[in-house]
């Protein structure tokens, strides 16, 4: 069966084909071969259609709802859609002259307007009026949004960034809404009406935003289960294709003899092919969590062609000034480079440390990586350290864990077991620092190997997390998540049920022992399954790229958010 006659059957019977085909079909390939042909038995790309879609204002695209007409947009974002739903109901209900004040809702993707009783019939009216979807989303609650989707038709922002209209009824000298909220149902109806900033109704909000809401005063008061301080994001990036990085590698290739003698992940090319994934790593952080305050790019002086290196909300970070005078520069050690991400000037106490092939799913809350009171979470994996002893043939990330897994055991008897799922790591600067003084010997000797050595220690993704954790400052977290190899023929098939079902909250697409031969299919994977993933452009990318990665001998502008002092821990 053709992919285009896949793309056409409806999901059902197409989730049941690929089953079948994954299971009957690729055994029957030799092993060379079963990516390449995976990749083309498995749709990911757009859904053919008649005719041109450039010029298209709105196109009929199949959801889980149904068929649904969407507008088409080049640059939408979830939090986007959700203001620009609310503000139309605003605006008509505004116009209509009838009164209302903003709400807070359980849900974190939707928004909340109440209005009286009284005017449901001439507010139902106004609603209707508006183009857009209008649903009943419970007794006395009606939801209006108005989809929008990519030109291709592949992501729908729908409903669930919906806008929700209560009705509330008068009784006695109280107001009193349809269902439970997450503050307060029943409000006195002289309580103060004040404005207030979108930022008051939670964390995922669109950022940039200058529209002030009325609202009730008991609206605004912050639930202890909030979390409320600044949260920055942390990348590190490499272009390997970069002819002067690959010079310097080769450079310290052969002055650190000794990598020949190790497991062959500890400098091959894999680890430092750039496919664009950072791109769509940040596409997901700017969709799914607007409430990031400031991103960092920590990297050999290197900057993608796309980055917009102006934007006041981004910090390109040089190894250089991390390191300082610790360390051996230049460095192709991705556990060294963590070790020094606590030094980044200007971050933040609280930060997520994410590797470029590490992606939102979804729109996730603050609360799912840290606790109101500051805990970092973390998300144990299944799979096991190894109890074997450490042995030189041993994969870097095996051995980190193993040397983890010893100063952990010395430090307080305990003995960790499992490794950490390949997401987002919620980080403290505080806790890092710590660690740094602590084991001081590790971190230094790991900072030290240009490339990852056996005796490293994985401090952004391991160490930290049993740290905090045996010292009262972190707490087990779940989240929905896949890891999946680029050199696994299965992977198609997970990418294209993500794509149908797009239910977690976060996934790796990660390599690690790639061949050369392999290359070419996992950049064709990533091509077709990225962008329909993530079809729309972050705030942080330029409209017309540069001509290619900036050189590390030119200077990179960026502007630094004021200096977060690590005193400020507790804060």
């Amino acid at each position: 069966m053709s992919p285009r006659i896949l793309q056409l059957t409806p999901w059902p019977v197409r989730r049941r084909l690929l089953g079948q085909l994954q299971r009957r079909l690729l055994p029957l390939i030799p092993e060379s071969r079963r990516l390449r042909v995976a990749r083309r038995i498995v749709p990911l790309g757009p859904r053919p259609r008649r005719g041109s879609l450039a010029d298209a204002p709105a196109l009929r695209v199949r959801t889980a709802a149904g068929r649904v007409t969407a507008r088409c947009s080049l640059d939408a974002s979830p939090a986007g859609v959700r203001r620009e739903n609310l503000d139309r109901v605003l605006d008509a209900l505004t116009s209509a002259g009838i009164d209302w004040f903003r709400i807070p809702v359980a849900d974190l993707t939707r928004t909340g307007v109440a209005v009286g009783e009284a005017d449901r019939e001439r507010a139902v009216g106004v609603l209707r009026a508006l183009d857009g979807r209008l649903e009943i989303a419970g007794p006395g609650v009606l939801r209006f949004g108005r989809p929008v989707t990519d030109r291709h038709g592949r992501l729908v922002l729908g409903l669930e960034y919906g806008c929700e209209v209560e009705f509330w009824r008068t009784e006695g000298g109280h107001l009193a809404g349809p269902r439970r909220n997450p503050v307060a149902d029943v409000v006195e109806t002289a309580e103060p009406e004040i404005v207030v900033a979108e930022p008051v109704f939670g964390s995922f909000g669109a950022p940039g935003g200058t529209r002030r809401y009325r609202t009730r005063e008991v609206f605004t008061m912050v639930s202890p289960d909030r979390v409320a301080f600044p949260i920055d994001a942390v990348y590190t990036w490499v272009d390997g294709a970069d002819p002067r990085w690959r010079a310097r590698k080769a450079r310290a290739l052969r002055e650190n003899g000794w990598v020949a003698g190790t497991n062959e992940q500890a400098a091959n090319d894999s680890r430092f092919v750039s496919r664009d994934e950072l791109r769509y790593s940040l596409r997901s952080l700017h969709a799914f969590a607007p409430w990031i305050r400031h991103v960092f790019l920590v990297t050999d002086g290197q900057v993608p062609a796309w980055l917009d290196t102006t934007r006041p909300d981004l910090t390109v970070v040089t190894h250089p000034e991390i390191f300082g005078d610790t360390g051996r520069l230049p460095t192709f050690n991705s556990q060294a480079i963590e070790s020094r991400l606590h030094r980044v000037p200007g971050l933040a106490e609280h930060f997520l440390y994410l590797n470029d092939d590490v992606f939102l799913g979804r729109p996730v809350a603050p609360e799912m990586f840290f606790t109101p009171g500051g805990l970092t979470r973390f998300f144990p994996s299944g799979a096991l350290v190894g109890s074997a002893p450490r042995s030189v043939g041993d994969a870097p990330a095996d051995s980190a864990g193993k040397n983890n897994r010893e100063l952990i055991q010395r430090a307080f008897g305990r003995v960790l077991t499992h490794k950490m799922k390949h997401t987002p790591h919620p980080s403290r600067r505080s806790v890092l620092a710590e660690i740094e003084l602590r084991f001081a010997e590790h971190v230094k000797s790991t900072a030290e190997h240009q490339f990852r050595h056996p005796e490293d220690i994985a401090l952004l993704s391991s160490l930290q997390q049993y740290y905090a954790y045996l010292t009262g400052r972190a707490a087990p977290g779940q989240i929905r998540y896949l890891y999946t190899d680029l050199a696994d023929p299965r992977t198609p098939f997970h990418l294209a049920r993500l794509l149908h079902n797009r239910d977690l909250d976060a996934f790796c697409l990660n390599d690690t022992k790639s061949g050369p031969e392999a290359v070419p299919e996992q950049a064709a994977l990533l091509a077709e399954f990225l962008p329909a993933y993530l079809p729309f452009p972050s705030r942080w990318e330029l409209s017309a790229p540069r001509s290619g990665t900036v050189s590390p001998r030119r200077p990179v502008p960026a502007r630094r958010p004021a200096p977060v002092p690590l005193s400020e821990a507790a804060r």
